[in-house]
C-alpha cells in the first residue's frame, strides 16, 4: 500500500468523528433504556433488544446498499445508485461531506445515524409487536424511507441540498422520519390491550424511573457526538453545535418540568427528561447553525410544543406508547421551522468553509419557504411509504405485526425472547385484610385465581384485579 495513503487527512479530525461515532452508538442502548423504563415491567427487556436489533439490522443493510443509496457520489436528486454497494471504493478518498476525513470514517460514522433512526421510531409500537416483522420492516424501511430522505437532504445531489434546505444534524432524516414512521406504525397496530379502556381509566404508569433518567443521561451525553461530530471535523463550528445542543436540552427541561408542575404542583422526572430530549431534537437541525441566543428559544419553544402534542394521542385516540411522534416527529419539524428563522451566516462560516445565505436574522426571507418544503416532504413520505409497508406486512401470512393477545397479556420478554428483565416480577405479595399475613401468589396461581375472579369464585381478600393483573 502506498504509505502516503490517507495523509491528507487530519488524524485530529479522523480521531475527533471517530470518538462522535462511539457516542451515537451509545445513543442507541441508551434509547432502549428510556423506552424499556417507559413501558411495563413484562415488556422492559423487549424493548432493549429492539433498539439493539435495529442496531445489527441497520449495520448489515448500510454495508450492502444502504451507504451507496444515500451517499454515492453520483446520485440523482432522490436517491443515490449502486456504486458503493457492500462499501466498494470505500475506503481513503475524500468523503462526499468533507475532504477532511476519507470515505470509510464518514460511512461508519452515518451508519451510526441510520441505525439510530429506526430505533427511535419502534418505540411507538412498543408491548403489542412480534419482533421478526419488526426485523424485516426496519431492513425495508430504512432502505426506501430513510436512504431517500437522507439522500435528498445531506447528499449535494439531492434536492432539498439544491434548493438550500439546512438541517445540520438529522432534524427530518432522523427525527421527523423516525416521528412520523411511529404514528403509522401505531395507528397500524391500534391500542394496546386495557389501553385508555374504561375498565382500565388511565394510560399505563413507567415501570422503572430509574431506566428513564439513565436512558436520558446516556442520549444526551451521545448528542454531543450526533451534532458536534456532523461539523465533520474538531473546529469552532464543532465546539459552537455541542454548547448550544447542552443549552437548549437544559431549557427544554425547565420547559417542560415547569408546565408539568404548573398542573401537577410535582417536580416530574419523566416531565423533565422528556423536556431534555425535546430540546435536544428541536436544536439537532440547528445546531451548526445558530449561537447559544437562538438555542435558548429553540429549547423553549421546542418544550412546549412537544409537552402540548403529547395530548394529540388522546385527541386522536392513538396509542403511541413513548410518545415517539410528539417527541421526535413535532419536535424535528419545529426544529427545521425555527432554524430557517434563526440560522446566522457567521455560524455556519466557523468551520472556515461553509458559506450559506442565513436564515430571517440574515433578511434571508426565503430560507422558512426552503425548511417547510424540505420538512413537509419529509414527514408526508415517511408516514405514507411506512403505512404502505406496514399494511402490505401485515396481511402477508407470517407477518403479521400484533402478537396474540395472550401474549399481550402474558409480555412480550417472556413470551418474545424467553427471558425477563426482572424475574422477582413473576410473584405477587398480597395481604389478607382479617389477619393482617402476607401472601404470596405464584404467576401460574395467579392466572388461575385471575379467572376465578371473572367468574366471582373468590373470597375478597384474594382478588387480584384485571388492571392489577395487567399493569405488571
Amino acid at each position: 500500500m502506498d504509505p502516503e495513503y490517507g495523509s491528507q487527512f487530519s488524524p485530529g479530525d479522523v480521531g475527533f468523528i471517530l470518538l462522535c461515532m462511539g457516542l451515537v452508538w451509545l445513543m442507541i442502548p441508551g434509547i432502549g433504556y428510556f423506552y424499556s423504563g417507559m413501558a411495563r415491567s413484562k415488556n422492559a427487556l423487549s424493548l432493549i433488544m429492539c433498539c439493539l436489533m435495529s442496531l445489527v439490522v441497520v449495520t448489515v443493510q448500510w454495508f450492502i446498499w444502504g451507504y451507496s443509496l444515500t451517499f454515492s457520489k453520483t446520485a440523482s436528486s432522490f436517491i443515490g445508485n449502486m456504486d458503493n454497494a457492500l462499501l466498494r471504493n470505500v475506503l481513503g478518498d475524500p468523503s462526499i461531506g468533507s475532504d477532511k476525513i476519507p470515505d470509510i470514517v464518514f460511512a461508519i460514522f452515518q451508519c451510526m445515524f441510520a441505525a439510530l433512526t429506526p430505533a427511535l421510531a419502534i418505540g411507538a409500537a412498543a408491548e403489542r409487536a412480534r419482533l421478526l416483522p419488526m426485523m424485516i420492516f426496519i431492513f425495508i424501511w430504512s432502505t426506501i424511507v430513510y436512504d431517500p430522505i437522507a439522500c435528498w437532504t445531506w447528499n449535494p445531489n439531492g434536492w432539498s441540498a439544491k434548493l438550500g434546505g439546512l438541517d445540520f444534524a438529522g432534524g427530518t432524516p432522523v427525527h421527523i422520519s423516525s416521528g412520523f414512521a411511529s404514528l403509522a406504525y401505531a395507528i397500524i397496530l391500534g391500542k394496546r390491550r386495557g389501553h385508555g379502556s374504561i375498565s382500565n381509566g388511565e394510560d399505563f404508569k413507567p415501570h422503572n424511573m430509574s431506566n428513564v433518567v439513565l436512558g436520558t443521561a446516556f442520549l444526551w451525553f451521545g448528542w454531543f457526538g450526533f451534532n458536534g461530530g456532523s461539523a465533520l471535523a474538531g473546529n469552532m463550528r464543532a465546539a459552537m453545535a455541542c454548547v448550544v445542543t447542552n443549552l437548549a436540552a437544559a431549557v427544554g427541561a425547565i420547559t417542560w418540568l415547569v408546565m408539568d408542575y404548573r398542573i401537577e404542583r410535582k417536580f416530574s422526572a419523566l416531565g423533565f427528561c422528556s423536556g431534555a430530549v425535546a430540546g435536544l431534537v428541536a436544536i439537532t437541525p440547528a445546531s451548526g447553525f445558530v449561537g447559544p441566543g437562538p438555542a435558548v428559544a429553540i429549547g423553549f419553544v421546542g418544550g412546549v410544543c412537544c409537552n402540548l402534542a403529547v395530548h394529540l394521542k388522546r385527541l386522536l385516540k392513538f396509542d403511541d406508547a413513548v410518545d415517539v411522534f410528539a417527541v421526535h416527529g413535532v419536535g424535528g419539524y419545529v426544529g427545521s421551522i425555527l432554524t430557517g428563522l434563526f440560522a446566522e451566516q457567521y455560524i455556519a462560516n466557523l468551520d472556515g468553509v461553509t458559506e450559506i445565505a442565513g436564515g430571517w436574522m440574515n433578511h434571508n426571507w426565503i430560507q422558512l419557504g426552503h425548511q417547510l418544503a424540505d420538512a413537509t416532504a419529509g414527514a408526508a413520505w415517511s408516514f405514507c411509504i411506512t403505512y404502505i409497508i406496514l399494511f402490505v406486512m401485515d396481511h402477508i401470512p407470517g407477518l403479521s405485526l400484533r402478537v396474540d393477545p395472550e401474549v399481550e397479556l402474558q409480555g412480550l420478554d417472556a413470551a418474545e425472547i424467553g427471558e425477563m428483565a426482572y424475574y422477582h416480577v413473576d410473584k405477587i405479595v398480597t395481604v389478607d385484610p382479617q389477619s393482617g399475613e402476607q401472601k404470596i401468589v405464584s404467576e401460574q396461581v395467579r392466572e388461575v385465581r385471575n379467572q376465578e375472579n371473572a367468574q366471582g369464585n373468590m373470597s375478597p381478600e384474594k382478588i387480584i384485579s384485571p388492571t392489577q393483573l395487567n399493569n405488571i
